[in-house]
């Protein structure tokens, strides 16, 4: 994909299986961007609980598939350019190893090399309620540049079902990437609209 712009996309197994397919989807849509894409084990299994759903049915999504044990891949090194990454949805593992630098596997690796190539990671957590670990977390990887976004509904955009509130989260998380997609979702313009 010559002259594209690359994104790693990561799916761990907090439920939200559906947020990691439909950036997938709206990325492959629009064109111009090569996803690189990594699932955990775990993630496979929400994958199949959630969505119904094989790892190969989310994989052909994606232009680059990656395992999430080869700590060799191109998006391990901060030569591989990219303009970052999300974590969507983020498990509170994937979330506490990226916010202690463990890279364990290629998803906390890639996250590691996104922040100390100070390019965007975008984490998106599924925990409810959170303790205090979960807080601190996320406010480490806060200090180390990341953003959390935790897949919340904005009820003022009043969409009328779930795959509305589900694509305002979407073209939300990718307007942290610039990518402004027609039609995703209605962005706030104030009252007086």
């Amino acid at each position: 994909m010559s002259g594209s712009k690359r994104l790693i996309i990561a799916m761990t197994g907090a439920t939200g299986a559906v947020y990691g397919l439909r950036l997938l989807q709206v990325l492959r849509d629009i064109g111009g961007w090569e996803t690189h894409l990594i699932i955990s084990s775990a993630g496979v299994l929400n994958i199949h609980h959630e969505l119904g759903m094989k790892r190969s049915e989310v994989c052909a999504f994606a232009d680059v598939v990656h395992d999430v044990n080869d700590i060799g891949a191109s998006i391990a090194s901060g030569a591989f350019k990219t303009h970052g990454m999300i974590i969507a949805p983020c498990s509170m593992k994937t979330l506490a190893s990226v916010a202690h630098g463990f890279s364990d596997n290629l998803i906390s690796r890639a996250a590691d090399v996104t922040l100390k190539e100070r390019r965007r990671l975008v984490v998106v957590p599924r925990e409810t309620p959170l303790n205090l670990a979960h807080i601190r977390n996320m406010a480490a990887v806060t200090e180390m540049g990341g953003i959390i976004f935790p897949p919340l509904p904005a009820f003022y955009g009043k969409a009328k079902t779930l795959p509305e509130l589900i694509d305002e989260t979407v073209g939300r998380i990718l307007g942290l990437f610039e990518v402004e997609v027609q039609g995703l979702y209605e962005p706030w313009e104030g009252l007086q609209k």
